[in-house]
């Protein structure tokens, strides 16, 4: 947000005091578009702290506690209110999972904080799984989750799926999840640009969403915030009709974040409100946040944790499935990134302790024209790498080694050759001497009689 008033850069700019707080002012809307019938989106605002999970005036502006506070939307999808009641269960689960690991223990550690994150994201894929597999009738069911955890100074988040979160500073818009998604991966590879995928047919076609499959990889990154930086959470109903820039103009002339969401949510609708629509948007501010540096990095910045070997989701992750928003479509099979062994939280191995570099392994990712007139890729029909197998180093001691052993066997065969020989030999000569005798003897009858 660009600051004109002399006071007020002056109180953004001042130093921060490691003693001061964080405040929070946080609202968040959802709405229904003007083509669906119901609303499967949902999301939800919780200061940790006192463990309030409303929009009431008290959390809608609150100073930061020790245990955080917690912003997530999820988009579900399947059909019917499958999709409704995945969104639900998967804000339900997280936050009841994050009572259990995070709000109860002693501790304001980050790395706990983002396990906590990542276990809480896992089970609630795990239950929405299980829900969808025992009723037929959701089955195939899931929802998107972008959960983002400010905890002193710095967000941590945890990505499955498209939904999204901006960092807008100075009034720019900066996206700080990356989209887990069949154009995210076609932009990677240079085959459309960000305004051709905005564009494309097969835009809603997503690689991962939490219920559809029992294993997931959960995208784990962190942003250090600033003071006066907003953050906003939103469905792909508002950023699929709604592009970045203009996110960020329509914040930047309302400092009402009420009045702000409305505005947001009413620019979707009047693109055509194709799909749910919701948006949570926080400002932070207080003593204890720096003031925006020239220097300052806003962007997908991975947090990587010790035992995983958390990466990139652009250099640890394969396309496991195309999964199109569609009830009726057909999930391909998972490639094999998802047969790494799990670690036990429902959650796959993102990478191994030491990573080859991906170029090495990673398959070419098929063109745009591939992808419109194939329709999803199956694992069977991905490139397989080829690895090269090591040469081994061959000593003269071994040379001569393997020299003796072909000598030593060249001359058994030589004299089994000739043990054969002379055994048969003298097998033939006797029978042949006996032949002899008897052609000698006389027979009966024969010779001179008288």
């Amino acid at each position: 947000m660009s600051v004109s008033n002399p006071s007020l850069r002056a109180m953004t700019s001042s130093p921060a005091d490691p003693q001061g707080d964080v405040v929070v002012n946080v609202f968040g809307r959802t709405d229904v578009g003007r083509t669906r019938e119901h609303n499967e989106d949902a999301f939800v605002v919780a200061d940790l702290t006192s463990g309030n999970a409303t929009l009431q005036p008290e959390v809608r502006r609150h100073v930061l506690g020790p245990k955080g506070t917690l912003f997530m939307v999820a988009d579900g999808m399947g059909g019917a209110a499958a999709g409704e009641i995945a969104s639900a269960m998967a804000v339900e689960v997280v936050l009841g999972e994050l009572r259990d690991s995070w709000i109860g223990r002693d501790t304001a550690d980050p790395e706990v904080f983002v396990r906590a994150l990542k276990r809480a994201t896992a089970s609630a894929n795990q239950q929405i799984h299980t829900f969808a597999t025992s009723h037929a009738e959701y089955r195939g069911m899931g929802t998107t989750a972008t959960i983002a955890g400010l905890l002193g100074d710095t967000l941590y988040l945890a990505q499955v799926g498209d939904s999204r979160a901006y960092i807008i500073r100075d009034g720019v818009a900066r996206q700080i999840t990356k989209d887990q998604s069949l154009m995210q991966k076609l932009i990677e590879a240079g085959e459309l640009t960000e305004e051709e995928a905005a564009q494309s047919e097969r835009r809603n076609i997503i690689l991962q969403a939490l219920g559809p499959e029992a294993m997931i990889k959960v995208d784990l990154t962190h942003q250090q915030v600033r003071r006066g930086d907003i953050l906003v959470l939103c469905s792909d109903g508002l950023s699929g009709q709604v592009g970045k820039d203009e996110i960020a103009r329509v914040i930047s002339e309302e400092d009402d974040l009420v009045s702000a969401c409305k505005r947001l949510i009413d620019r979707a609708n009047e693109a055509g409100g194709p799909d749910n629509i919701t948006v949570i948007l926080a400002r932070f501010e207080g003593e204890r946040l720096e003031p925006p540096g020239t220097t300052d990095e806003v962007g997908h910045r991975v947090f990587p944790l010790p035992e995983t070997g958390q990466t990139a989701a652009i250099t640890a992750e394969i396309p496991q499935q195309t999964m199109p928003r569609s009830p009726l479509a057909v999930p391909t099979l998972p490639i094999p990134v998802s047969e790494l062994p799990p670690q036990g939280d429902g959650v796959v191995n993102e990478a191994p302790p030491a990573p080859v570099p991906v170029e090495a392994h990673t398959p070419d990712i098929p063109s745009a024209d591939a992808w419109s007139s194939a329709g999803t890729v199956k694992a069977s029909e991905l490139p397989t790498p080829v690895q090269s197998m090591p040469a081994v180093a061959v000593t003269d001691a071994r040379r001569k080694r393997g020299m003796l052993i072909a000598v030593l066997l060249l001359v058994l065969l030589v004299v089994g050759a000739v043990w054969f020989v002379l055994h048969t030999a003298r097998k033939v000569s006797p029978a042949a001497g006996a032949d002899s005798a008897r052609a000698a003897a006389p027979q009966p009858g024969s010779g001179g009689g008288i």
